[in-house]
């Protein structure tokens, strides 16, 4: 079974053609990067794999979980990491705790606060990301690094079967960039999350990702990386 299976996929801006019959295939289980230039679509594919952008029958096809994207009602069993994720966040005064919680809105219902069982959910969570000491931290007062941990939190409360990034170590240091694609591949291997992650930042993909894409001039490329004992640079 595929998690994700895009076909014949388009669309433009206006005039301007961004996606030009793409097509891409994640097996559940498999951990699959894209890559490609800046303004290539990268971020306008996940807006349409998150439904964010219309999708009718003259854009292609997008399955997730074997389900039609129109048709698809699992968007709990979807964690989604955005790019710069916390700048919205980082002047409210809001805790890592409430922050993470926010995210089962549509277990609890909005604006309401949860019980017992929402609550060890989120320390569950936090736990698995090493930020469990931060629960009462106002989310601002965080590193960059540590903000991360928290989004990763934040999309693993629901306890999802794919995890979608864009971008998640933008503007994040080397170490805490190293630290969080550790946990990526942890989840995966070891909880067979499957993950789809969108990047420019190309290092370390021959140790991460099991399938690389590029995305290019409209359409996807598969790339083959060699397997190497050790990150060492931009490929």
């Amino acid at each position: 079974m595929n998690a994700i299976e895009i076909k014949g996929l388009t669309f433009s801006y206006g005039n301007t053609p961004v996606l030009k019959g793409a097509d891409l295939s994640v097996p559940k289980g498999r951990f699959a990067a894209l890559i490609g230039a800046n303004g290539a679509g990268k971020s306008t594919l996940i807006k349409m794999l998150l439904g964010e952008l219309p999708l009718t029958g003259e854009n292609g096809s997008i399955e997730l979980m074997d389900q039609e994207l129109k048709q698809f009602d699992g968007w709990s069993q979807v964690g989604y990491v955005p790019q710069n994720g916390m700048a919205g966040y980082k002047d409210f005064p809001a805790s890592v705790e409430e922050i993470v919680k926010a995210n089962l809105y549509s277990r609890i219902g909005l604006f309401r606060f949860g019980g017992k069982k929402e609550k060890e959910l989120v320390h569950q969570a936090l736990c698995q990301v090493g930020m469990e000491p931060f629960e009462k931290r106002l989310i601002g007062k965080l590193s960059g690094g540590q903000q991360q941990r928290v989004l990763l939190a934040r999309a693993l409360v629901n306890q999802p079967k794919l995890l979608i990034l864009d971008e998640p170590t933008s503007g994040v240091d080397k170490e805490n960039t190293e630290e969080f694609y550790r946990l990526i591949k942890k989840f995966n291997r070891e909880d067979g999350v499957t993950v789809f992650m969108v990047t420019h930042d190309r290092n370390c993909l021959s140790e991460l990702a099991d399938d690389v894409w590029h995305l290019h001039n409209g359409t996807m490329i598969r790339v083959n990386f060699e397997r190497k004992g050790e990150c060492d640079g931009d490929i």
